[in-house]
């Protein structure tokens, strides 16, 4: 039955951007070129990204609260309402990656971002608030890692893929590190709203010209992967065990790293450190993240991608199931932070890897939307999830165990993975050009 998908679209791009005559050294060259160009372009646009969409706003937070005459949980509301917003996006975003690339999406998106984050600055109701998130949400789908992943993966052949989303995720990781700082220098000198305006307009100057120099590959954009060949690959994925066992995986670790990245900091609180030493500890998480994707991409040239995210799996369930028996002393919470925190951003690389490795690269975009949209609610509800068991329980203690849990799951079923490739043929072999 897999069998009847290997075509003529190749998956692995690369070849011209026109004809065959023009296929000399001089082009491959300037192809090579326009390339990796294209890789640091969307390197800037998803710092960029991540920072003014996502991370920024807990700093705007207590002011934004304060100015609404709300509470700090109503606010933090919009935030999750934007999530589900992206989660409900992340399909049909994929469908349309995969039909008509991502320059007008991803360019149109840029726009509609930075006029929100200013109409955010504007806002002076609850509702007002909410309805400008959700439509950041929408526009995330269209511009963060799914969609720039989506317009790199056909870019690449095998070989350079992983290099080029590595160099993508390397510098998108330091997101925080540069922009929740900046925002707190620009909320002390200019205010919430001012701060927010001028983030706005960082957003558009750094992210639009970027998302106008995405092109496609000559072969994506012919008629060598219509829309009934793309259905019928993501038919093949929805009837494969390695796509749903891959999504059970990436559900079950990215539950772990959600509830981490929101109860850390109180939880270290609780265990008796000071605030200083818990946010400056949980931190480290975003470096880590770097450094955790570097040693993923290292060791994947020795062993399956699959191996090594079971591998970082387990370690960081290990991590985050010593934190409440050893977290009490400093050096205990570092170490089991510094543990947890290397697979911190891996689950970003592993799905492109399974996808394009199993099913090629034509409907690479529409796959990672059909797991982006549980993920995302998984984002948007653990957390909360999360924080209300620990105040029923009187003790973080409980859902850091089960996040512990959650990693070994996901474990265990990037094995499963890997036992299955062996037994069975990939869904879809793209022809190497």
């Amino acid at each position: 039955m897999l069998r009847h998908l290997t075509g003529t679209a190749g998956a692995v791009p690369g070849a011209a951007v026109s004809g065959s005559a023009e296929s000399g050294g001089s082009r491959h060259g300037a192809l090579a070129q326009y390339r990796w160009r294209l890789v640091a372009g969307l390197a800037v646009s998803q710092t960029v990204g991540y920072g003014v969409l996502f991370y920024v706003f807990s700093v705007f937070l207590i002011p934004t609260a304060h100015d609404l005459h709300t509470s700090t949980p109503v606010v933090t509301g919009a935030l999750t309402a934007s999530l589900l917003a992206a989660a409900a996006a992340a399909v049909p975003v994929g469908r349309h990656l995969d039909r008509h690339g991502g320059r007008l999406l991803m360019t149109g998106g840029s726009i509609a971002a930075s006029v929100l984050v200013a109409v955010w600055s504007q806002v002076t109701s609850v509702w007002q608030l909410y309805a400008v998130w959700i439509g950041i949400g929408v526009a995330s789908a269209a511009v963060l890692y799914e969609a720039a992943f989506a317009v790199l993966v056909p870019w690449f052949g095998a070989d350079s893929r992983a290099k080029a989303l590595l160099a993508v995720t390397i510098v998108a990781g330091f997101a925080s590190s540069v922009f929740l700082p900046s925002a707190g220098y620009l909320l002390a000198d200019l205010g919430w709203r001012d701060a927010v305006l001028v983030l706005a307009v960082a957003h558009a100057a750094l992210t639009v010209p970027f998302h106008l120099y995405i092109r496609r590959p000559s072969q994506s954009s012919t008629k060598t992967a219509p829309d009934g060949r793309r259905r019928q690959i993501v038919s093949v994925a929805l009837h494969d065990p390695v796509f749903w066992t891959l999504g059970c995986s990436l559900l079950a670790q990215g539950a772990a790293v959600f509830v981490m990245g929101v109860l850390l900091v109180a939880a270290l609180r609780d265990f008796g450190h000071s605030a200083t030493f818990a946010a400056t500890t949980a931190g480290m998480l975003g470096v880590l993240s770097v450094s955790g994707r570097l040693a993923f991409t290292a060791a994947g040239r020795r062993a399956s991608a699959t191996d090594v995210a079971a591998a970082v799996f387990v370690v960081q369930g290990i991590g985050v199931g010593l934190l409440p028996l050893i977290g009490r002393t400093s050096l205990g919470a570092i170490a089991c932070v510094l543990v947890f925190g290397l697979g911190f951003g891996v689950s970003t690389l592993i799905r492109p890897a399974v996808l394009t490795a199993r099913y090629g690269t034509e409907a690479f975009a529409t796959l990672s939307g059909l797991l982006t949209l549980p993920l995302t609610l998984v984002k948007a509800l653990a957390p909360l999830v999360s924080a209300a068991w620990a105040s029923a329980a009187h003790s973080y203690a409980p859902p850091l165990t089960a996040s512990a849990g959650c990693c070994l799951i996901g474990a265990a079923a990037m094995a499963v993975i890997r036992q299955l490739e062996r037994r069975r043929r990939p869904a879809f072999e793209p022809l190497a050009s």
